[in-house]
């Protein structure tokens, strides 16, 4: 198998089971787990202590590899394959239990093979470690709760029907030498391609490289949950850079993800994206600078630089995390009080459904059938024509919202938390990009003043490539302006129009996100 199964179910059926007891499986690693699973929760108690009233063990199998090339040399090429074992243990109840807003648990560096037994002192040994950091963290957590009038606003913990999901084993799938033929092409072509040889020296740097992970998660607890399941993904990425002739650094950084590497953008479309980076590049050295006055208007943004938008500044704040010991909050961020009000214009409806695994051709790295906490997903509406109506959660339940609708999902080697799968952003009106530009320049004309357009942002939200736009339709490329006030606020109340063509942004790390925005 080597593709992740929840994205080719007509090719593959995992064995799910949802609400039932734990079956039996042929998988040693699981037959272990189960094993010392049984053997410590019948066990594991210390004299005049609590037992736990949950413990889950998590196997993560983690293999990766990395190649980079710069200046036309291959310079790095890695791989690494280690397995981690995570231990929880909490005491107390489902109400009040051990755990805190930090998470909890213990890490061991497990076996590489499948010996049962090396892999059952590794958990031994973290679930030692797990009770006795959980025994402290619930004595300190039930003297500090002492000290607060209010209760806290939801339980700690939110009780689970057994599931048992068994898919097949994800292994990375890739010709590493053609790869790595055309990094070395990409990061050299500034030097030799007949578009760029004019400017080859201003280019201070100029690297390709490619990063593919599989990563096989076993979990297993004490209230029946058995899973299997795996992620996995393929990046490419080009980054070039220098400096205008008045110093200002400048750079250029992008590339594609995907679930396969035959997904992947061709050689053909690498090279072609890589020249055009290096025409940008040098369109931005000699570009004018932004005025320095502010300006207030209209800002036109491109898929890409939206979906950026709503990753920075929406997605945060709807993952219900866990508010501070001590105070009535919901939740924490900027939409912590936000809860049937309006954060998005009346236009937009925003829904996390990560059963959805293709979209428009791609597949989608974000899409999965049970969370990291064994809760089966559905699609979940957060905002209805603008307005607040839902949370992404976990099981760790916030105020109004006692059960997890299956975004409990955990980063390599931490503890599940509340994390968006498949975010779609609909808008009621959509408009075409040539109606959308259309707009932009009728209000320039109606203004009669410069706007403005983005193409790409960086991950501060900061202007890649940005484009002043001036009534008769000239567009000029400009270089140096910051975004000010593009907060939450903005996208509440300062979105007056919406495109039709939407954009899928793929994201690998810390966790496989996707978001379609228009």
């Amino acid at each position: 198998m080597r593709i992740p199964l929840l994205l080719s179910l007509t090719l593959y059926a995992p064995i799910a089971f949802y609400g039932q007891a734990a079956k039996p499986t042929d998988d040693p690693l699981l037959t272990a787990m189960q094993q010392e699973l049984a053997r410590e929760q019948a066990q594991l108690v210390l004299p005049g202590m609590q037992r736990p009233y949950f413990m889950e063990y998590r196997l993560e199998d983690i293999t990766s590899y990395d190649v980079i090339a710069n200046y036309g040399a291959l310079t790095s090429e890695t791989e690494s394959h280690q397995r981690i074992v995570r231990v929880e243990v909490r005491i107390g109840n489902f109400t009040s239990d051990s755990s805190s807003a930090r998470g909890e648990g213990s890490l061991q560096l497990a076996p590489n093979d499948d010996d049962p037994a090396a892999l059952k002192f590794a958990l031994w040994s973290a679930t030692d470690e797990a009770y006795k950091n959980a025994l402290r963290a619930y004595a300190a957590k039930q003297a500090t709760l002492k000290r607060f009038q209010s209760a806290p606003t939801a339980d700690d913990f939110t009780p689970a029907k057994p599931v048992t999901l068994l898919e097949p084993r994800l292994t990375l799938s890739l010709d590493r030498n053609d790869w790595k033929h055309r990094l070395v092409e990409a990061s050299g072509l500034f030097a030799v391609a007949p578009e760029t040889r004019s400017f080859a020296d201003a280019v201070q740097y100029s690297s390709a490289s490619l990063s593919a992970l599989a990563v096989n998660r076993y979990t297993v607890n004490t209230e029946g949950t058995v899973l299997r399941h795996s992620y996995g993904g393929y990046s490419d990425t080009i980054s070039i850079g220098g400096q205008a002739p008045d110093g200002m650094e400048l750079g250029r950084s992008n590339g594609s993800t995907a679930t396969t590497s035959d997904k992947l953008e061709s050689a053909e479309s690498l090279r072609k994206r890589t020249i055009a980076d290096l025409l940008s590049f040098n369109d931005l050295r000699h570009a004018p600078v932004v005025d320095a006055e502010d300006y207030h208007g209209p800002v036109l943004f491109s898929g890409d630089a939206a979906a950026d938008v709503f990753d920075k500044l929406f997605v945060p704040n709807i993952e219900a995390d866990r508010p501070d010991t001590g105070t009535t909050a919901r939740t924490q961020g900027m939409y912590q009080s936000s809860f049937k009000s309006p954060v998005l214009p009346s236009f937009i409806t925003v829904v996390d459904d990560p059963t959805l695994q293709n979209f428009e051709g791609h597949s989608l790295l974000g899409s999965y059938a049970v969370d990291d906490e064994g809760i089966q997903v559905a699609p979940v509406t957060v905002v209805d024509r603008g307005k607040l109506v839902n949370y992404l959660v976990g099981r760790e339940p916030v105020k109004d919202f006692p059960e997890s609708n299956g975004h409990g999902r955990a980063i390599l080697g931490q503890s599940a938390h509340s994390h968006a799968g498949v975010l779609i952003v609909k808008p009621d009106a959509e408009l075409t990009t040539e109606a959308m530009k259309a707009k932009l320049l009728a209000l320039a004309q109606e203004q009669g003043r410069d706007v403005y357009e983005v193409e790409t942002l960086s991950g501060e939200l900061m202007p890649r490539l940005l484009y002043r736009v001036s009534p008769d339709g000239k567009r000029t490329l400009v270089r140096g302006a910051v975004f000010d006030e593009l907060d939450q606020r903005a996208i509440r109340s300062g979105i007056v129009a919406a495109g039709g063509k939407p954009y899928i942004s793929q994201s690998l790390a810390p966790l496989p996100e996707t978001t379609i925005a228009p």
